[in-house]
């Protein structure tokens, strides 16, 4: 059998929902066995994971993220947003902003932030008299920020597979924390301008500053504000790895959850981290998958024959980067984020350094691209779960996020052309 004959089965399989763990695998599987190798090594990928030791921080978020969405960190962080901003024009709106990044950064999937914070955000800014529209775009696009500050999953994920793609530029996870924060503060910057632009008229959307509101709320949120402190002090100050940082984390969150505030019950928890470990072991099975898959790419020199077909077209870096950016788009809305992570990276990271660009804010620029991919039309995977949250057509929440892709849209292209945003804090 020909590579070309396997491959289309295997599309036509996937076709037929085919799971794309499997996808990936059998392409892996075929591509090996084709190049005479013993399609033993793919099961060597499987075994690797389980002897990095990084890669525990993964399941060890995902579990804090978990535990914090499953109790009431999401409504006790919208109450503190308000308290502080949401005496601005367009408060309430620069409230869902803020409240939606920090949520995500925590659980690394913006389609939880949107079934966990919408039933909170989107009728409080209908209530102060924001458009349906206006509503339902702002919680669906606000629901993919976050994805570039610390400790998101996906900044992880790439830190890790960077580093098994190797090069003469190291990439460290502590690196792209750095390197995600002022591009993510770029776009939230640029959506609260936005919102205060949409939220001038609304004289209902604004609240006089409250300092007792302000102490309740911050008494209130007294176990969940030290969390950025425990996780970015630890790892910078040399303290603790990613990895341990992660654990400290987990236990912090697991005893504040269910022994101080006892907002998950002990019969509850089970259920909860059985519900986060699912999200581990797809992100791992791809992952795996990946790995072999991306090993037999390397074999078979497809970045080096990418590069060159490349050069042969594209003479600039920033031409490259902008064909990149088209394409990461596409890719956003057809593959969940670690997906895009685990297969591209290991092909871009090669030829992004032929063109001179840094492997760190190569990571950004993907990230920022696939984060805008989530509500991208007509298939942008957040566009789906909102309409199912909401209970809106496809078509309704097309319109509603044109603007908020625009906004986001200017803002990748800008720390997309300008590397000192991903760079200066290294």
């Amino acid at each position: 059998m020909s590579l070309g004959t396997g491959l289309a089965i295997v599309l036509l399989l996937a076709a037929l929902g085919m799971p794309l763990f499997a996808v990936i695998l059998a392409v892996a599987l075929l591509g090996f066995h084709l190049a005479g190798y013993d399609l033993v090594v793919v099961a060597v990928e499987f075994y690797r994971l389980g002897d990095m030791p990084g890669l525990i921080a993964i399941p060890l978020f995902t579990l804090a993220g978990y535990l914090l969405g499953e109790g009431g960190a999401p409504r006790r962080l919208v109450r503190l947003s308000n308290a502080l901003l949401g005496w601005m024009p367009g408060g309430l709106a620069i409230v869902a902003i803020v409240a939606c990044a920090l949520f995500t950064a925590f659980t690394g999937a913006s389609g939880v932030t949107i079934v966990a914070l919408g039933a909170l955000l989107y009728p409080a800014l209908r209530e102060a008299g924001y458009s349906e529209r206006y509503s339902l775009g702002l919680v669906t696009s606000a629901g993919s920020l976050g994805l570039l500050f610390a400790p998101s999953l996906p900044l992880i994920v790439y830190g890790f597979v960077a580093g098994q793609v190797g090069g003469p530029t190291p990439v460290t996870i502590p690196d792209l924390f750095l390197a995600g924060l002022l591009p993510g503060l770029l776009m939230v910057g640029l959506l609260s301008l936005h919102a205060m632009w949409a939220g001038k008229g609304i004289a209902r959307a604004r609240h006089r500053f409250d300092p007792r509101e302000l102490r309740a709320s911050l008494a209130e949120c007294a176990w969940e504000l030290p969390l950025p402190l425990i996780v970015l002090g630890a790892i910078y100050s040399g303290a603790l790895a990613a990895s341990e940082a992660a654990a400290v984390t987990a236990l912090y969150v697991l005893l504040v959850t269910v022994w101080i505030k006892k907002e998950i019950p002990l019969g509850k928890l089970p259920g909860v981290m059985a519900e986060s470990m699912r999200l581990v072991g797809a992100i791992l099975m791809i992952l795996g998958a990946a790995l072999a898959l991306s090993n037999w790419l390397v074999d078979q020199e497809v970045p080096t024959r990418l590069f060159e077909t490349l050069r042969e077209h594209v003479d600039s870096p920033w031409v490259f980067l902008l064909w990149l950016n088209l394409f990461l788009l596409a890719v956003g809305m057809l593959l969940d984020i670690f997906s895009a992570i685990v297969i591209l990276t290991p092909l871009l990271m090669p030829v992004a350094a032929a063109f001179g660009i840094h492997p760190v804010h190569l990571g950004i620029v993907m990230l920022a691209n696939l984060q805008l991919g989530y509500f991208t039309p007509p298939v942008g995977m957040n566009l789906f779960i909102a309409a199912y949250r909401f209970g809106k057509p496809i078509g309704t929440l097309v319109r509603a996020c044109l603007p908020f892709f625009l906004v986001l849209g200017l803002a990748v292209a800008l720390l997309t052309w300008w590397p000192a945003l991903s760079l200066a804090l290294l």
